[in-house]
């Protein structure tokens, strides 16, 4: 390779490593991988010109790279852990965290995640990795294509962690192709045998072939981009490896806030926190509960640690508070349903609930934090239940079968809406008692004591209350489940309002289609507390106004001409399923055929014409030879003697190829002009040039042998 070369690959190859690190820019965003990407590119063309100008270093160039690329990371990422600029133990200590535990982490985070070293590390890490690589298989093997591979590698890790799609997936591809092609493209050049004295060595001509590579790279990665970006006929987000993460729980001991409800109304004037909000809170939410076994009431939480922010409702009303959380023992902390971000500490986050736990005990008896939320506009709607929210028809356990009546009586007949939903908390609400007295309050929440609190007693807590609500809207089709927290208070102290054991409450909630979960109250409490309502109380206050009297409920009739109408639009969007699946299918046949028809035609092809006898088996020897050398790119033009073809063909591969291709014009001559028959002998011969044809063609590069196994050209009769 000449110096040129050298330096035109090398900055293809780092080109196409950086936008591979950049990928994962949906995961930190790209300002805070820009830079130590960077550095490593930049980090990596200085020692490849270093070696250049000083050779007795190049035996060292892979230890160089790896040294001074995590030098130029811990002076970017872990500056704060030098002294005067200098690594020290704590700065090792933190690359081997960003290595062996940053991806983890980064899994187990929402996203975008905290740019913090110990999980942004792993990133310019993998780059960095991927540019010693690179750099050894192109500068030492002459393999541009093999030296793609470990950028490629990178650039799969970053899909496989969030995949790009639409015009950014296209933008993307785009990135990568142009310095990848430019790699390749310089990989393609000539080296003519017959050159004058003193003549230059390789030609730099910019041929069909040169292009070739880098065009259909392009091609297949824009391709390719679109198709996952556009093609999902299940209609559902790609898997990616966040998917199988989870942040491990908490160290402290766990318990269930469900459980102390009785014991916390037996105090309560005991302060539990106390916030300051710009907006009004319904309720403070502690934790979602939606497994029941008859016993015990679960929650099925998928945590993740929180990262720099979550995705609040688009159009939602933004709000923030100031909480100081002081009578909570356990990890859960008061939070929001809408939750947007938390300043002030890093918990552990379970997105599907809006639930936040401690990651660790608290060193202090406060904990201070602020939290922000985006509370969407509430629409009813038509007051459609959603069947399919995750756990909002759980698990009942064994049911007491005189319970069975309970939830037919409490509906009215009705089928599974929002007005169902309503007319179960009125039947609760007026036909049960909320205890009060906090020397005799029931406690549990399991099958036993939900049978004497429907049956029997008709009295009960806002834990006997919820449970029984959610239990009876479950048997009744309506998906629901328990939620536990504090309700907004109207008491103030020093600017803040102050939430204490009287105000823990359990409460329902419902799924309701275009509107998310939506809270109830069956204990009919949350109006009497003096707290002025948020939107979505409010809008729940409006339902509750407009459901009519009990003997006024009928069951709901569905519109006139629904039922034909329905399998219409099924069938329409089903239609236009098959319509990209159809399509969809047609690129990956295509691919395919491509891909493995067009090596397994020639394979048939190289077979039919070798079991030929005669004449025929040496000119099959030579459509053969002349087929394979059109696909290394060697123009062939009718009127060519197989001597002409030799001399063409030298340029690939010197005398391994030129001696065969002359050999075999011999034999072909003897065939055509000697009158004499043709014996086996003679085709063997043939044959045997072409075997030798095939080893010189196998020693050009890699990737050359791969495009001539897929140029589909050489299978169509040969025209001028």
């Amino acid at each position: 390779m000449s110096a040129r070369f050298d330096r035109i690959a090398v900055a293809g190859l780092l080109g196409a490593t950086g936008v591979a690190g950049l990928l994962f820019a949906p995961v930190f965003g790209w300002k805070s991988l820009l830079v130590p990407v960077l550095v490593v590119v930049l980090i990596g063309y200085g020692c490849v010109e270093l070696t250049a100008k000083f050779p007795k270093l190049a035996p060292s160039r892979p230890l160089l790279v790896a040294l001074l690329g995590l030098l130029g990371l811990i002076e970017t990422v872990l500056n704060s852990t030098t002294l005067a600029f200098l690594p020290t133990g704590e700065s090792v200590r933190a690359v081997a965290r960003g290595f062996t535990e940053g991806w983890q982490l980064t899994l187990q985070s929402t996203w975008p995640a905290r740019p913090v070293p110990e999980q942004l590390l792993f990133v310019p890490l993998s780059v960095l990795l991927a540019v010693v690589l690179g750099l050894e298989l192109i500068l030492r093997l002459k393999k541009p294509l093999v030296a793609l591979v470990p950028s490629l590698l990178v650039a799969g890790l970053a899909q496989a962690y969030q995949a790009l799609t639409g015009v950014t997936a296209v933008a993307a591809a785009l990135g990568y192709a142009l310095p990848a092609g430019l790699l390749l493209w310089t990989g393609r050049r000539t080296s003519p045998v017959s050159r004058a004295p003193g003549g230059p060595r390789f030609s730099w001509r910019m041929t069909g072939s040169a292009v070739w590579p880098a065009l259909s790279t392009v091609v297949a990665l824009v391709a390719g981009a679109v198709a996952l970006a556009a093609f999902d006929p299940a209609g559902r987000a790609p898997l990616t490896l966040k998917d199988a993460q989870a942040a491990p729980p908490p160290r402290s001991r766990l318990g269930n806030p469900l459980d102390e409800i009785a014991q916390r109304l037996g105090r309560p004037d005991d302060e539990v926190f106390r916030y300051r909000s710009d907006t009004p809170v319904d309720q403070w939410r502690l934790i979602v509960l939606n497994g029941f076994d008859g016993a015990n009431w679960l929650a099925d939480s998928r945590l993740r640690r929180l990262g720099a922010g979550l995705d609040g409702a688009p159009d939602g009303a933004a709000g923030a508070a100031e909480l100081r959380v002081r009578g909570l023992a356990g990890p859960w902390l008061p939070s929001h349903a809408d939750l947007t971000g938390v300043d002030g500490l890093i918990p552990l986050v379970d997105q599907s609930a809006g639930t936040l736990m401690m990651d660790s005990p608290s060193s202090g008896p406060e904990r201070a934090y602020r939290l922000s939320w985006s509370s969407p506009e509430v629409d009813l709607g038509a007051g459609e239940v959603d069947a399919r929210a995750p756990g909002g028809l759980g698990g009942l356990g064994t049911v007491p079968p005189e319970v069975e009546q309970v939830a037919k009586d409490a509906v009215r007949g009705l089928r599974p809406t929002f007005q169902s939903a309503l007319q179960l908390e009125r039947f609760l609400s007026k036909n049960y008692q909320v205890a009060v007295d906090k020397e005799d309050l029931p406690t549990g929440h399991g099958w036993p004591q939900l049978r004497h609190f429907l049956l029997e007693s008709k009295r009960g807590t806002s834990e006997q209350f919820a449970a029984a609500y959610v239990v009876l809207a479950r048997m009744s089709g309506i998906p629901a489940r328990l939620v536990v927290g504090f309700r907004g208070s109207a008491e103030t102290d020093g600017g803040m309002k102050v939430v204490r054991n009287r105000d823990v409450l359990a409460w329902p909630e419902v799924a309701v289609t275009g509107a998310g979960w939506v809270a109830l109250d069956p204990t009919a409490t949350a109006g009497k507390s003096g707290q002025e309502q948020g939107g979505p109380g409010k809008a729940v206050a409006r339902a509750r106004a407009q459901l009519p009297a009990e003997q006024e409920l009928r069951p709901p009739q569905l519109p006139p001409g629904t039922p034909p109408d329905a399998p219409e639009d099924q069938s329409a969007d089903a239609g236009a399923d098959w319509w990209w699946l159809a399509l969809g299918t047609a690129i990956v046949l295509f691919g395919l055929a491509w891909l493995f028809g067009v090596p397994v035609a020639k394979v048939v092809r190289t077979r039919r014409r070798r079991r030929r006898s005669g004449a025929e088996g040496v000119l099959g020897a030579w459509d053969e030879i002349r087929d394979r050398l059109r696909a290394h790119g060697v123009p062939f033009r009718i009127g060519m003697t197989p001597r002409d073809l030799a001399e063409s063909a030298g340029s690939l591969a010197g005398d391994g190829i030129r001696e065969p291709v002359a050999r075999l014009a011999k034999v072909l001559d003897v065939t055509l002009w000697s009158g004499v028959p043709v014996g086996d002998g003679a085709v063997r011969r043939a044959w045997q040039e072409v075997g030798e044809v095939r080893k010189g063609l196998a020693t050009r590069p890699f990737a050359a042998r791969v495009l001539a196994a897929l140029e589909p050209r050489t299978l169509l009769p040969f025209k001028e």
